[in-house]
């Protein structure tokens, strides 16, 4: 009789933790429809608005900072305070600024707006990773975090193609921006109906520690050394923006097919993200060496004048994006303890932040002077990442 109500009180909880990921999947989903379908053209828009690339690297790279960087303080926040909820609901409510993009004049206005998003992104993601670790703690971190990637990038893939439907309608970027607000508000809705449902997921997960005990817990040293491959092997990444940017300017792809390379790229991001997460379950860490493995080939392609290696380069950057989507957030829970988690995801994307300003920053300047040597800089980063790959397995 015990035994069936514990298999029973199983069950439940998985049940439950599987309607935490997906509720979050369609939030995230409609989320995604809003800025990522934003992301994939506003390097154009900023060509448009008079930005250069070096502006825009600066852009993209500042936002990603801000967007990462402040994830400390709200992790922290979110521990001390355990306002998980709050927290996701007021960084989700910032998403507002993409429609208002429509409104701008200047490169100026549309920088201080796309900054403003990565900020609300800053204060609900490590809140929001907290709620999912919980959660994916009965289905499989990897398969957990993936489920949660695909749903989110469903989204992703019909954002940008929104875009292409109102440039072959003969639209403009702020016809675009003006449907945006549809998906803003839808993403709010469900993200109500998420914390009425299930408003207590930490319930998923327990732990041994005291709550006395665990605030004396540090976070272990194979936290360091995953945070310094972060740092490398994102600095590497090449943002889109940037990408979109080289694309525009040098006439390789049409105002309409890039919001649909962006969407290609989502795509495949969906598809890796579901790969990566069950190889995750079942080789652990071991499978951070796609990201290096991966990320090296992209500039040689996405940076060239041909568009069929354009295309090849999108595919790349969509997996590269899938996996750093899933596997780099799924081993944070579980390299870390539960009473530190919000933390533990504060820092590391504080340090994938600073990699990502640091990385889109230079390739901007570098683009500037000639593509070719974000090749040389691509490399150098991923090829220094893949020994750390191997410190982080000995430590674990």
């Amino acid at each position: 009789m015990k035994t069936e109500q514990s298999v029973n009180n199983t069950n439940n909880q998985r049940r439950t933790a599987v309607r935490v990921i997906v509720l979050f999947g369609i939030v995230s989903l409609f989320g995604d429809i809003t800025y990522e379908g934003a992301r994939s053209i506003t390097g154009p828009y900023m060509a448009i608005l008079g930005a250069s690339a070096g502006i825009v690297g600066l852009v993209s790279g500042l936002g990603e900072f801000l967007g990462y960087g402040l994830r400390l303080a709200s992790g922290y926040f979110a521990d001390r305070t355990r306002s998980y909820w709050p927290l996701t609901i007021i960084g989700y409510a910032l998403i507002l600024s993409i429609p208002v993009l429509g409104l701008a004049r200047i490169w100026q206005t549309a920088a201080i707006l796309l900054v403003l998003e990565r900020m609300g992104k800053a204060i609900r993601t490590p809140a929001r990773d907290a709620i999912l670790s919980h959660a994916t703690k009965k289905v499989g971190r990897g398969w957990g975090f993936a489920l949660h990637e695909a749903l989110d990038q469903v989204g992703a893939f019909i954002g940008p193609l929104l875009f292409s439907a109102v440039f072959i309608l003969k639209g403009s970027y702020r016809d675009g921006f003006t449907i945006l607000w549809i998906p803003a508000f839808l993403t709010l809705a469900f993200l109500i109906s998420a914390r009425i449902k299930v408003p207590s997921p930490e319930r998923l997960e327990t732990t041994s520690v005291s709550k006395s005990q665990g605030a004396r817990v540090k976070l272990p040293r194979v936290f360091w050394f995953y945070s310094l491959f972060a740092f490398l092997s994102v600095a590497g990444f090449a943002h889109f923006q940037l990408i979109s940017y080289h694309f525009k300017v040098q006439s390789i792809v049409s105002d309409v097919q890039i919001p649909i390379f962006y969407a290609i790229a989502m795509g495949v991001d969906a598809i890796t993200a579901l790969i990566i997460g069950k190889t995750y379950d079942k080789i652990g860490l071991t499978s951070l060496i796609a990201i290096p493995l991966l990320t090296i080939p992209i500039p040689f392609f996405a940076f060239s004048n041909s568009y069929s290696l354009a295309v090849i380069g999108i595919v790349f950057w969509g997996a590269v994006m899938g996996i750093h989507e899933t596997i780099m957030r799924a081993a944070i829970a579980d390299l870390t303890s539960l009473e530190h988690r919000g933390l533990a995801y504060g820092l590391f994307n504080t340090f994938y932040g600073v990699a990502w300003l640091f990385g889109s920053t230079l390739m901007g300047l570098l683009y500037d002077i000639s593509p070719g040597y974000i090749n040389l800089f691509v490399f150098f980063m991923e090829a220094v990442s893949v020994p750390v790959i191997f410190f982080i397995r000995r430590e674990k």
